[in-house]
């Protein structure tokens, strides 16, 4: 692949809509000329030439098969590594260019993520990728026979499971996804594209309620607290606050339910939109001002103002047995999302000590 940055923690990689063309795109010129390829170019959707290496080149009678190792750069993708497989056959159709998925590759069996139930998880773009790519190896060739793509993930199934694909109600494998062919260090577009889809998914579940946390540990409390709703209205929205608000309200959400401990709530509290770490703080001030609010005295505030974390400071206010101080956190967290959703959806906050039991609870 060509050389792309090398900054520490910058380094960019390729979708495994990419990775699936590129393949695609070898196979088929294989196919066609007969020859083996160690190497092969594609356009991007944002109109780049990249060099992809072909780990594999298999010439099987009537098929090919052809794969690229995916290097996510420096962005922790549980996709990393992983071998992304086309196959690509002669059908009799001319100028058609048909795309299955094989192993390792999920199939959808729920509404709401853009492809209908019972397809292949490849996304629309990875689709558009694939053609384009076989389109430039074969050429005129298409107009006298079409060509059968089946992609494929031996590693498929187990890399599924370290994602929200069973949620999401795609079972079998990963997805093939990408909208740029480009995947960026820590990639918010990537994560804010799950939690749009999975809020997709929730309505067209028929959810109306829905409950945002922070992840998976909050997600689990969050599942304890209400087991009578569907599984699909629980997603984690990470550090996006904001997004998953506008998100929920473009999808008609009712209402929400904020589920999390004190260090991401206290920022949300805050009217941080964005809570990753490296972006935002928690504010002593803040907290103790909180506390102030509430009548704590001067001493224990002076505490939390020199706390070293926000846990620390759930640490002094639980050993002072004041927990109206968790309740107007909540309540802070209820004004600042209003004044971001106005009056259509109805905000609920729930605070959870680090066992999953509620020391804190607010709504409008």
């Amino acid at each position: 692949m060509e050389e792309r940055s090398r900054k520490r923690g910058m380094r960019t990689g390729f979708t495994t809509g990419a990775c699936a063309a590129a393949a695609a795109k070898a196979a088929a010129l294989t196919l066609f000329t007969g020859m083996p390829q160690s190497e092969v170019e594609i356009t991007l959707p944002i109109k780049k030439v990249v060099k992809f290496k072909i780990e594999r080149c298999e010439i099987n009678g009537s098929s090919v098969l052809c794969s690229v190792i995916k290097d996510a750069g420096d962005d922790p993708d549980v996709t990393h590594g992983a071998e992304i497989c086309s196959t690509v056959s002669w059908m009799d159709t001319p100028n058609e260019i048909k795309i299955e998925g094989g192993k390792g590759v999920g199939v959808v069996t729920k509404p709401g993520v853009g492809l209908e139930i019972g397809e292949p998880a490849i996304n629309p773009v990875p689709r558009k990728m694939i053609r384009y790519s076989v389109e430039e190896a074969l050429g005129n060739e298409l107009k006298k026979r079409g060509v059968k793509v089946v992609v494929s993930v031996p590693k498929g199934e187990e890399l599924a499971k370290k994602t929200l694909n069973a949620r999401l109600g795609i079972i079998g494998g990963i997805s093939i996804l990408g909208t740029t062919g480009i995947v960026r260090p820590y990639s918010t577009a990537a994560f804010k594209a799950s939690v749009k889809q999975a809020i997709d998914v929730a309505r067209a579940s028929g959810c109306t309620h829905i409950v945002l946390t922070t992840g998976g540990k909050s997600e689990n409390f969050a599942m304890s607290i209400y087991p009578e709703l569907k599984e699909e209205a629980f997603i984690q929205m990470g550090d996006f606050v904001a997004f998953a608000e506008k998100c929920a309200k473009q999808g008609g959400m009712k209402k929400i339910t904020f589920c999390g401990m004190i260090g991401k709530l206290s920022k949300i509290a805050m009217g941080v939109k964005q809570t990753h770490a490296a972006g935002s703080q928690v504010d002593m001030d803040f907290l103790a001002g909180l506390a102030k609010e509430v009548g704590i005295n001067p001493q224990v505030i002076s505490k939390i103002r020199q706390a070293n974390s926000a846990r620390h400071v759930y640490e002094i206010i639980k050993a002072e047995g004041r927990s109206e101080f968790f309740d107007l956190l909540c309540r802070r967290i209820v004004h600042v999302s209003k004044e971001r959703l106005g009056k259509e959806i109805y905000i609920e906050v729930i605070l959870t000590d680090f066992d999953g039991n509620i020391i804190g609870r607010a709504e409008e």
